[in-house]
């Protein structure tokens, strides 16, 4: 706006008339023109006729000269103006971009230091202060995690009530470290420490810090630490904590510059030569061990709590929290639903009733009955069914025969799981599924537990090959979940005879995780053939002792074959119908399994997760479990 006053006062002028060319002609010829200003640049002629009246004219292009010459015979008086700039105008146009600059970059720097304007507003955190307004989330909304709870009520306790602490000298811990599988209720357990603590609570994520500025995410730590000391005592909440603490320097070429400044700003407030009082640092993470060792140390984490998939109490105790406000019917038992989720964590079992609830509204029900909450558990372990898929029939008899010998030799064999549930429907990208549920709760797996779970996979492969002769590519699946069963054996867990009980190999690492990217082998190539072999032979021995099942008991799984093709779903009622003749068959080096294992009494699963044999169309599904 400056610019364009200047130039406007500059170019402005008096009034003045304007003439067209041929009237300005005639005008010259008269002598009426007293004189004549040419502006070149503009094309116009500026001037005073012989009566004192100031006018202008406009010529073409090129027609300067002609005009020229025409007042010069006319005598009239003729200057020339070139219209260069004012020595004003350039100094403006020169200065004004650095002018510009230098006042920008001022105004940044003052916003910053200030803490005002978007500059300012970019380097404070991000944290959200807990709103009383909100719904109060309490210890008695959190179950399956009794110890983790009595760990959090000490802060609660402590906060609530220092001097009994104090007292006898106790300090409450500067940090918390909330670490588990995805799912456990960490960060339900920080929102409950908010909801009972009655103190200011900030919650803000681990990946807020991190931004592609270096020296931002340190701005935000220090300014997050600075809001709570001013409010304290408060608890702070960093959720995925890995996000900004991992182990500093890891990944290929070094560390990330502005995730290490961040990582570094947050271990000196929370135990640095300025020590930050009354301030509690709860944070949670799915991966604790890349995380930086001076992050974990005491005096910045004081305590540790494992949040663990729930055991079958827990199960229970959590079905029984998210089951409040849904209209469950009488025949719904909680408890067998615990006994049938073994491995589900909370929020797999909040899913759980939520899509039976869905399952109920659908089918225009009042209440949510058992068999909706049967197949919600279905629809979790193995997807929904895809009643729109057409099959042949000879198909459809080839997945009855895979499906029925993963059923037979897993009733048979004496170290597997108990079959549960068998299908022939379609459900996610597995055309058919097997469901063995454990008996009891398992820290381990023994060897004999791992040679009869390998035959159990390899049941429906050899069942194939027994009644039709040609394997297909449904059993891919099994055969890698097979080959990864027997390799850790012998590599990991020291279960081979011939190898002896030694660990080899390293664990291959991830590079950006603070983990090294590959090892190299610790072992010969004699030793590598020998673990080869002895794969080979684990995996073959399964083989052959599945088709020893299987061609013994050749009746039963010809008549669970027929079953499974006439209802596509089998459950513990109907299996322990069929499969009651195999009880009473000794098959001498695979012990017979008794008639208890399967029937009428309802199974009692534990922690661990189903195993699921799946007949699968060439893909692996992605919900596939590790061994």
């Amino acid at each position: 706006m400056a610019v364009g006053a200047v130039l406007l006062l500059t170019r402005s002028g008096p009034d003045r008339t304007d003439l067209k060319l041929a009237e300005f002609e005639q005008k010259i010829a008269a002598g009426e023109v007293a004189t004549a200003d040419i502006q070149d640049r503009e094309n116009r002629v500026d001037g005073k006729l012989t009566d004192d009246t100031l006018y202008k004219v406009s010529y073409p292009n090129d027609y300067a000269e002609t005009l020229t010459k025409q007042l010069v015979a006319a005598g009239v008086e003729i200057e020339t103006n070139n219209q260069g700039e004012s020595i004003l105008t350039r100094l403006l146009f020169q200065l004004l971009p650095v002018v510009l600059l230098v006042g920008a970059f001022l105004w940044l720097i003052s916003s910053m230091q200030g803490g005002s304007g978007p500059m300012g507003k970019f380097s404070k955190t991000k944290a959200r202060k807990a709103d009383k307004d909100l719904p109060v989330v309490t210890f008695a909304d959190v179950a399956g995690c009794d110890e983790a709870i009595e760990e959090l009520a000490e802060i609660r306790d402590f906060l609530a009530e220092p001097d009994r602490f104090l007292a006898m000298g106790a300090k409450i811990p500067k940090g918390v470290l909330l670490f588990g599988p995805p799912g456990t209720g960490k960060t339900l357990l920080a929102r409950a420490v908010a909801g009972e603590a009655g103190a200011p609570f900030f919650s803000i994520s681990g990946s807020d810090f991190v931004e592609m500025f270096v020296g931002v995410g340190a701005s935000r730590v220090r300014n997050l630490f600075e809001q709570a000391k001013a409010e304290a005592p408060a608890i702070i909440f960093v959720d995925e904590i890995d996000a900004v603490g991992r182990h500093r320097g890891a990944g290929l070429g070094g560390g990330h510059d502005e995730r290490e400044q961040t990582l570094n700003q947050l271990l000196v407030e929370m135990d640095g030569f300025d020590v930050s009082a009354g301030v509690i640092l709860i944070a949670a993470t799915n991966r604790p061990d890349i995380l930086d060792p001076a992050l974990l140390r005491p005096g910045r984490f004081d305590r540790q709590i494992v949040v663990d998939q729930p055991d079958l109490v827990g199960r229970e105790a959590i079905l029984a929290v998210h089951a409040k406000g849904k209209p469950l019917g009488d025949d719904v038992a909680l408890a067998v639903l615990a006994r049938r989720t073994p491995g589900f964590t909370g929020a797999d079992l909040a899913n759980l009733l939520n899509e039976a609830a869905l399952l109920a509204a659908r089918r225009g029900e009042t209440t949510i009955s058992m068999r909706e909450c049967e197949e919600a558990i279905d629809r979790l372990l193995a997807g929904p069914e895809r009643k729109s898929r057409v099959m042949s029939d000879r198909e459809k008899r080839m997945i009855a025969y895979h499906e029925g010998g993963h059923a037979l030799v897993g009733h048979v064999l004496l170290n597997t799981d108990p079959i549960h549930r068998v299908s022939i429907i379609s459900r996610g990208r597995a055309l058919g599924w097997t469901l063995a549920l454990p008996v009891e709760d398992k820290l381990w797996h023994t060897r004999a537990e791992l040679v009869d779970q390998m035959a159990m996979l390899l049941g429906g492969r050899t069942a194939e090959e027994l009644i039709f002769g040609d394997p297909t590519t449904g059993a891919s699946d099994d055969i890698k979940r097979v080959t990864q069963i027997a390799r850790a054996m012998v590599t990991q867990y020291g279960m081979s005879d011939a190898l002896g009980t030694q660990q080899l190999g390293r664990q291959r690492g991830e590079p950006f995780l603070g983990r090294e990217m590959a090892g190299e082998p610790d072992y010969s190539e004699q030793v590598a053939a020998a673990i080869d072999a002895e794969v080979a032979r684990l995996v073959g021995e399964a083989r052959a002792e599945a088709r020893e099942v299987l061609s013994l008991h050749r009746g039963t799984l010809d008549r669970l074959a027929d079953a499974l093709v006439e209802h596509e779903t089998l459950g513990d009622p109907e299996l322990g119908a069929i499969l009651a003749e195999a009880d009473a068959v000794d098959t001498g080096d695979a012990p017979a399994r008794g008639s208890a294992r399967i029937g009428n009494e309802a199974p009692s699963v534990g922690a661990d997760a189903p195993q699921v044999s799946r007949y699968q169309a060439g893909a692996t599904p992605p919900w596939e479990p590790e061994p």
